[in-house]
C-alpha cells in the first residue's frame, strides 16, 4: 500500500519538479532498486522528464523507441513488463547508474509500465537494478498500484504549469530522428532565458538576440516564433552574413522582372515570404548600410518596395534579429545605423554562454552521446567521472556547437578502438581533446585555488579547507550534491554527513 505521508507530501509540495523527484525517490526506496526514471513520449521518442539514481547527463538523452526494444515493449504492454536477467536486449541505462558511475556496469533487472494521463498514453515509468534478483515475483503487481498516483501527480503538475512542468531539463520538444540540438538546460541562467522568451513571445515587439557564436540563437528564435500568436504562419530565416552585397536588397525585398541582368521574372523577397509570421535576421550586423535604410522603413511603416517597382507593399512581419557583434560599437564607428539599432533592440535578449550554465553541459552531452550512439551502432556510450569533470571545467569558447563536435569526435574515437560495439563504451578525458585555451574564467577546484591558511591547529585548518572545497565544488555543480560527491570522489551519503559535521548543512 502507498503510505499516507507520501500522499500528504505530494499534496502539500508546491514545486512541481520537487514533487516528481520525491515521488521517484519513494518508488526507488519502496522497490529497493538502483534507478527510477519517468519518460515522456512524443510518439517516436521518449524524453526523460525526471530521474532518480541515474547520472545527470541521462536527463539530456532522447531515446528513439525504434532503437530501444525494452522501451518499445513497455509502451506496448498495457499491464507493464518485467524483463528477465538473461534478456539480451540492451538497457538504455547501461553504464548510467549513478551509484556505480565509476564502473560501466550493465543493468541486470528492469521493469516498468506505460503511464496514461486522462486516458491518453503519456509515456513510461522504468525501474532498474544492477542486481539480478532485485524484483520479486509480485513486484510488477505492486508497481501497477502506483500508476494512478503517478498519473495524478503529472495531471496536477500540468494544471499548475499550464502544460509545462517547472525546472525540467527539456525546454522544447525534439523531433525524433533530427540531429538538431534542442534548447536544453535546467541551470538558473537557462531558466531566466526561458522566462524572458515567454515574456516577450506573445508580443509583436522586435527582439534582438545577443550572444557568442554557438549559443543557440537560431533555436531561441524558433522558440520565440513557436510561442507567439504567429506560430501557424511562416518563420523565415535569413543569414545576413551570407548575402552578397549586390543581392542583399533583392533577397530581402524582392525584385521586378528585368530589374537587373538575370532577373527574368519577378520575385518576392523574404519579407513577403514571412508575411503574417516571423522574419529571423541572423548576423544582422553584416547588412550593408544601404540595405539598412530600407530595413528601417519596413520596421517603421510595415512597407517594403521591390527593386524596380514604384509602389510599396504592405507586410505584417515580426522581426527577430541576432548578432554576435557589439552593435553599439558599430553604431559609434558608423558601420551600423543608430536608428535601426534602436528599432531592432526594443527587447534585447542576451543568451548566456555555455560556461555560465553550470551542469547544463552534462545534459547537452547526454543528448549528443545518445545521438552518436545511434549513429555508430553502439550499445552504450557514457562519460567517465573524470570526463564529466573535464567537461564542466572547460570554458567552451565555441559553446554548444563546440560541445557537439567534441562529443562526436570522442564517440568516433572510442568506437573505432573498441573490440565490440556491443560493449559499454566509456569516454575518458583524453578522448575529448579539450585544449587548454578554452579554460574557464574560474579555475577548477584544487588545493591551489583555496585561499592560503593562517597558522592554526591542524584539525581546524583541515576543517576550514574541507568547508572551502565543498562550497566551491557545490558552486561549480549548481548545488547538485550528488554531482559534487562524484567530483570529490565521495559517496553522496558521506558528503552529506561531512557537510553536517562542518556546519554546511542542517541535520
Amino acid at each position: 500500500m502507498i503510505d499516507s505521508p507520501l500522499l500528504t507530501h505530494l499534496l502539500t509540495e508546491q514545486d512541481p519538479s520537487r514533487r516528481l523527484q520525491y515521488l521517484l525517490a519513494s518508488l526507488r526506496h519502496h522497490f529497493a532498486c538502483d534507478a527510477v526514471a519517468l519518460l515522456q513520449s512524443d510518439g517516436e521518442a521518449l524524453t526523460p522528464l525526471a530521474i532518480d539514481g541515474l547520472v545527470q547527463e541521462a536527463l539530456g538523452r532522447r531515446f528513439v523507441v525504434a532503437q530501444h526494444p525494452r522501451l518499445a515493449a513497455l509502451l506496448a504492454a498495457e499491464a507493464g513488463a518485467c524483463f528477465a536477467a538473461e534478456c539480451d536486449w540492451p538497457d538504455p541505462y547501461d553504464g548510467l547508474v549513478a551509484a556505480h558511475s565509476g564502473q560501466p556496469l550493465p543493468v541486470h533487472a528492469c521493469m516498468g509500465m506505460p503511464i496514461r494521463v486522462d486516458q491518453a498514453l503519456w509515456g513510461v515509468l522504468t525501474l532498474d537494478s544492477l542486481q539480478h534478483s532485485a524484483f520479486e515475483a509480485d513486484a510488477l503487481v505492486r508497481l501497477r498500484r502506483w500508476h494512478d498516483l503517478v498519473a495524478l501527480t503529472l495531471r496536477v503538475n500540468r494544471l499548475e504549469e499550464q502544460g509545462r512542468l517547472a525546472a525540467l531539463a527539456v525546454a522544447e520538444p525534439v523531433r525524433a530522428g533530427t540531429d538538431e540540438p534542442p534548447l536544453l538546460g535546467q541551470s538558473p541562467a537557462f531558466r531566466r532565458l526561458l522566462q524572458e522568451i515567454d515574456t516577450v513571445a506573445a508580443s509583436d515587439l522586435p527582439v534582438l538576440l545577443l550572444g557568442e557564436t554557438g549559443v543557440g540563437k537560431e533555436l531561441v528564435a524558433r522558440r520565440l516564433h513557436a510561442a507567439s500568436p504567429r506560430q501557424a504562419a511562416p518563420l523565415v530565416q535569413v543569414n545576413c552574413a551570407a548575402l552578397p552585397e549586390s543581392l542583399a536588397e533583392s533577397e530581402l525585398f524582392g525584385h521586378a522582372r528585368g530589374t537587373f541582368s538575370g532577373a527574368s521574372q519577378e520575385r518576392a523577397g523574404r519579407f513577403e515570404a514571412a508575411d503574417g509570421g516571423t522574419l529571423f535576421l541572423d548576423e544582422v550586423g553584416e547588412l550593408p548600410l544601404a540595405v539598412q535604410a530600407k530595413l528601417l522603413r519596413a520596421l517603421q511603416n510595415g512597407e517594403i518596395q521591390r527593386l524596380g517597382e514604384d509602389r510599396p507593399r504592405k507586410v505584417d512581419v515580426r522581426i527577430v534579429a541576432a548578432t554576435n557583434r557589439a552593435l553599439a560599437e558599430q553604431v559609434r564607428d558608423g558601420a551600423f545605423r543608430a536608428d535601426l539599432y534602436h528599432r531592432l533592440s526594443v527587447y534585447p535578449l542576451p543568451i548566456p554562454p555555455l560556461r555560465e550554465r553550470g551542469n547544463d553541459v552534462l545534459l547537452l552531452a547526454g543528448y549528443f552521446l545518445e545521438l552518436n550512439r545511434a549513429r555508430l551502432g553502439c550499445r552504450s556510450l557514457r562519460l567517465s567521472v573524470p570526463a564529466e569533470a573535464a567537461l564542466c571545467r572547460y570554458g567552451w569558447p565555441g559553446n554548444v556547437r563546440e560541445l557537439e563536435h567534441v562529443i562526436s569526435r570522442a564517440a568516433l574515437r572510442v568506437a573505432s578502438r573498441a573490440r565490440s560495439r556491443n560493449a559499454i563504451l566509456t569516454l575518458e578525458p583524453e578522448l575529448l581533446g579539450l585544449a587548454p585555451g578554452g579554460s574557464p574564467e574560474a579555475e577548477p577546484v584544487s588545493a591551489t585555488t583555496v585561499q592560503p591558511l593562517t597558522a592554526q591547529p591542524l584539525k581546524l585548518a583541515v576543517e576550514q579547507y574541507q568547508r572551502e572545497l565543498i562550497r566551491r565544488t557545490l558552486d561549480q555543480c549548481d548545488d547538485n550534491w550528488a554531482q559534487a560527491a562524484r567530483a570529490l570522489g565521495l559517496d553522496a551519503s558521506n558528503l552529506h554527513k561531512l557537510a553536517r559535521r562542518l556546519g554546511l548543512k542542517s541535520a
